[in-house]
């Protein structure tokens, strides 16, 4: 049977029911059965940090299971950044546990009066203090906890989900983090500390599933992107970032980092003790890494990870290798966005350089590393004049410091810019501005034009039909296109509980093998039906925006990507220097011309020219429910 576990922290009560089978029917799992849960049970009138609000962790039917890197969880919940909807997506070793024990989703509701956490075996749900564990770090947090409970598995907060701060993460594995839109703020609003899980009973996989993944875990493992992440990891994107100019520095003012070769991956590599992976993994993307003296002296641990590495590197004009470490782990262990605190710090950064920020205890100075790792610690725990401001996310802090400082706040749906320029690649601008959880890469990843991919757009009939400018990464024709198809498969790969670097990074793995591993697995689904249900789960997420009042007025950019025109050098070392003026240029005056392609974004997708779904659209996917949602 499927479960669902929900949990009231107020009255201390805990149900196991049964998922209901048309909802995995028409949403699958994990994102999108936690989408369609959180439409249905909170509204526009309930506070994110509220006891009313839920937090969900859910599990996708793929989850736990052989199929190439099946270990990813979601947590959702109504967001603190954006006001509406929220998730994060989690890989490691948590989300198979919790699948083991046997659930879908925990829905947690109410707030306990004291900080608790939840120890889970199988059907037995506990609910305990953890009174002792309030005020720690995460990974002391994690080895608490199992060393108390033999098996576990474990979720947390840091400091910084404890304090409320909006872009607070919760982390498993000692360094896993469900990062974006604050889910862990939502669990230090409910006074839950962290969750211990562990599973008992094997999954039963049936010979057929087995058959499918014999046929398609060789086509992710000798995938060239793959082989790519398994010799030097994520931080390999730096290399190729730098020379296209899609490496943001310098908080956007420039798409290329002078300094380069000091944090590329061959950099990066001194301090790599081997490398990991998550559950079911082949590709074991990750990097063990450690200082292992000096000022920024780091214990081994996971990471950094490309957004990480840009964000505490060239977006604050870093070019110290032991000071990103450092403050890779900082941040896991304060449990908080590695993403929105790098765009914060380069926003306090070039305010005080704009004469617009002041600070007694930091100097503001960019790459000044005592700045970066002391407004970590101060955002996370919302000290500090200039950590208690930027503690608000940069939308806000713009708004009280006002002045031109609104130009330069990256942030789309006050979720802080990930680490991609828009004006290099036009549809990952596009993607930026329509994702429904705000500011995202992961939301649509659309990257074919960017990896020259034409084998899956020889597979696909709208992308095949667009001709050789969708491939023109800074051309925005056709990107509406692109944009549409590979949000739907993103949801797909979400809600099915697997990484998209065995997916929608490669498309080594297409949407109909998908549902050849479900059909083997004994879910009755078609091809055509799995990938409705990715366009299903985007479109609910936008009806739960709707109904808090979004539309085409949040589907923006930051004012730098759409006024400021940037240019790509051929030698990034110029960058910054006396020679910057008569450097050669690639591309040259570069900007966002985000209206065109919001307009066929929002025509291809069956919504009106304001961003909301129409009626028949929502017929379509058999959402009739939703109708009475529609603004009148």
């Amino acid at each position: 049977m499927a479960k669902t576990a929900w949990i009231n922290l107020s009255n201390r009560e805990v149900s196991i029911r049964e998922t209901p089978k048309d909802l995995l029917q028409k949403y699958i799992g994990s994102r999108g059965i936690a989408a369609k849960m959180l439409y249905d049970l909170v509204d526009k009138k309930v506070a994110p940090l509220s006891p009313e609000n839920v937090l969900i962790f859910s599990t996708g039917p793929l989850t736990g299971t052989p199929w190439p890197s099946a270990a990813r969880y979601t947590v959702t919940a109504k967001s603190p950044a954006t006001g509406a909807y929220g998730y994060a997506n989690s890989s490691g070793f948590f989300g198979p546990q919790m699948k083991k024990a046997g659930y879908d989703m925990f829905i947690i509701q109410g707030k306990s009066p004291v900080p608790v956490y939840l120890h889970v075996e199988d059907n037995d749900i506990k609910i305990l203090s953890a009174e002792d564990l309030w005020g720690k770090e995460t990974g002391e947090t994690e080895d608490i906890l199992k060393a108390r409970h033999e098996g576990v598995k474990v979720a947390e907060i840091g400091p910084a989900g404890e304090n409320l701060i909006q872009m607070a993460s919760v982390i498993n594995d000692h360094g896993r983090a469900a990062a974006r839109t604050g889910m862990g703020a939502v669990m230090g609003s409910k006074n839950l500390k962290a969750i211990a899980v562990r599973g008992t009973k094997p999954l039963e996989i049936p010979p057929k599933f087995r058959d499918v993944i014999k046929r398609v875990a060789p086509l992710v493992n000798k995938n060239p992107a793959a082989l790519d992440y398994n010799q030097w990891g994520t931080v390999i994107l730096l290399n190729y970032k730098n020379r296209s100019g899609d490496n943001p520095s310098k908080n956007h003012l420039y798409g290329q980092f002078p300094m380069g070769d000091n944090l590329n991956a061959q950099a990066i590599a001194k301090y790599t003790i081997k490398n990991k992976g998550c559950f079911a993994c082949g590709i074991k993307c990750a990097r063990m890494t450690e200082v292992p003296d000096g000022p920024y002296k780091t214990p081994l641990q996971e990471g950094p990870e490309y957004e990480t590495a840009n964000s505490l590197g060239p977006n604050v004009w870093n070019d110290n290798p032991e000071v990103l470490i450092y403050c890779n782990k900082l941040c896991n262990e304060m449990g908080i966005d590695t993403i929105s605190v790098g765009v914060l710090i380069a926003f306090a950064m070039e305010a005080h350089e704009k004469g617009l920020l002041y600070d007694e205890k930091y100097n503001l100075n960019w790459g000044d590393p005592g700045t970066i790792i002391g407004l970590i610690e101060d955002i996370s725990r919302r000290t500090g004049t200039t950590g208690a401001l930027l503690a608000q996310g940069v939308k806000k802090a713009a708004e009280i410091l006002g002045g031109e400082s609104k130009q330069f706040a990256m942030e789309v749906k006050n979720v802080e810019i990930p680490r991609q320029e828009g004006r290099v690649l036009k549809a990952m601008a596009l993607a930026h501005a329509t994702s429904n959880r705000g500011a995202d890469h992961l939301y649509a990843l659309p990257t074919i034009d960017l990896t020259g991919n034409l084998d899956i757009v020889s597979k696909v009939p709208s992308l095949k039909a667009c001709g050789p400018e969708l491939m023109e990464t800074s051309s925005e024709k056709f990107k509406a296109e692109m944009v549409r198809y590979t949000e739907a498969c993103n949801a797909l790969a979400d809600a099915l509980g697997i990484c998209k670097f065995t997916f929608t990074e490669t498309y080594a793995i297409l949407p109909a093998d998908l549902a050849e591993g479900l059909r083997a697995l004994g879910i009755d689904i078609s091809d055509e039906e799995l990938f409705h249900a990715g366009e299903r789960i985007v479109t609910i997420e936008r009806m739960y925006n709707v109904k808090h009042g979004f539309s085409r007025k949040d589907d923006t950019l930051p004012g730098r990507n759409l006024h400021e025109p940037l240019n790509v050098y051929v030698e990034p070392k110029e960058i910054g220097t006396i020679h910057e003026e008569t450097a050669e240029l690639v591309k040259e005056g570069l900007l966002v011309n985000l209206e065109p392609m919001l307009d066929d974004y929002y025509r291809l997708g069956g919504w009106d020219r304001n961003g909301i779904p129409l009626e028949k659209r929502l017929k379509e996917l058999k959402m009739e429910e939703c109708i009475t949602d529609l603004p009148l």
